[in-house]
């Protein structure tokens, strides 16, 4: 008996059913350079890169980086899977475009651009996005994708950015037509939803060199003025775990006046599907003993804000970290319960966060989408970095 994929069956003129023979095509290889680069002149601006699908080719690799300025850097990749690094410093300030060539052989030559701000380091900076955000089934993440349209600056997704299991196709089909054209601007986190297909692969093999090394998708970087740092709150968590090292180590390395980090479990939580997440309690006491100044989270479908506070929950007005839960990029909206202590404001609205980062001080701005049920809720404010 004859077995052949349906695509691939062929009647001859005898009547004799056959499979046609087809070569695999691989795709073809493509490099990766992650994400735009925001940095201050004279200031290390570091690239990170990956190559993927070389065929049958091994490394070394020949690259070659125009960074725009007139600057150019070669080197060769020696790794399949560890992406390479460079870095360069930009004298005056602008905007580059910078070029990642790699070469495999004289027929498979492959590039990816991106673009370097180089901006002076008082620049007030933009830090927008939410998370919960894409599912093909829902529109609300085209709505809050038109709000982002209009917000230059970078964007942060808080994890469960395509629902319903975060796989290459949810990424493909469900984030890719919305919140897929930030890409070159996105700082990711993953959430649970990733985690739904083991390892998340279809959250890093889709954001790539900017998810942080793959299997562990935590990382830092410099925003203007403030250190910001993505953690991931689907790995461990307690106290002496690598994460919660790593992140230690982080801070001890990037003294700044300013300080915010991002996960996707909410710490604090008024909502009634998930509400507070004690096992990120240790990241917050590092950050907490650190002096950060900012919290973001999802994990629950709307927006609550907080004011300043201890790991534990407890008022601190001087050097306590005001948190933001912000699921409610896209997301089926999830009902309050009666509101926790230090919760200053709640809303079940879509919309974004608009962070606002100078110096010494951050300024707050809730965007609803107001074509969804005639949404008005909107907050605002402000506060200093400690």
């Amino acid at each position: 008996m004859v077995r052949c994929a349906r695509s691939l069956v062929a009647v001859t003129a005898l009547g004799i059913v056959a499979c046609r023979i087809e070569a695999r095509v691989s795709p073809p290889p493509t490099v990766d350079a992650g994400p735009d680069l925001r940095v201050s002149p004279r200031a290390p601006a570091a690239l990170a890169f990956r190559v993927s699908n070389w065929r049958d080719t091994t490394p070394p690799w020949p690259y070659a980086i125009s960074w725009g300025d007139g600057a150019a850097d070669h080197g060769t990749i020696v790794d399949r899977v560890a992406p390479a690094h460079a870095t360069h410093a930009y004298a005056a300030p602008g905007r580059y475009a910078v070029r990642v060539t790699v070469t495999a052989h004289a027929t498979d030559t492959v590039f990816d651009t991106l673009t370097a701000f180089v901006e002076p380091p008082a620049t007030p900076q933009v830090f927008v996005g939410a998370g919960d955000i894409a599912s093909c089934w829902r529109a609300h993440a085209v709505a809050t994708a038109q709000l982002i349209d209009s917000i230059p600056g970078t964007v942060f997704a808080l994890g469960d950015n395509a629902y319903p299991n975060g796989t290459a196709v949810n990424y493909a089909e469900c984030y890719q037509p919305t919140w897929g054209r930030f890409k070159k601007r996105t700082h990711p986190v993953p959430g649970n939803h990733d985690y739904d297909t083991p390892a998340a692969p279809g959250y890093f093999g889709y954001f790539g060199v900017a998810a942080g090394e793959r299997g562990l998708g935590y990382y830092s970087y410099e925003l203007g003025a403030w250190h910001i740092i993505a953690l991931n709150s689907n790995l461990d968590m307690s106290p002496g775990s690598p994460q919660e090292r790593w992140l230690r180590a982080d801070l001890a390395a990037h003294p700044k006046l300013c300080t915010l980090a991002y996960w996707h479990h909410a710490r604090f939580s008024s909502g009634t599907t998930h509400g507070s997440d004690p096992q990120t309690q240790p990241l917050w006491q590092a950050l907490y003993e650190a002096g950060a100044d900012v919290v973001l989270s999802g994990h629950e479908h709307n927006y609550e804000r907080f004011a300043l506070q201890t790991p534990d929950g407890r008022a601190d007005p001087v050097r306590g970290i005001r948190e933001f839960v912000v699921g409610t990029g896209g997301g089926g909206a999830y009902r309050f319960g009666p509101s926790i202590a230090n919760s200053e404001t709640r809303s079940t609205d879509y919309g974004v966060l608009r962070l606002t980062l100078t110096p010494r001080s951050y300024r707050w701005q809730f965007i609803p989408v107001p074509e969804v049920m005639g949404e008005t809720f909107a907050d605002s404010g402000s506060g200093d970095c400690h």
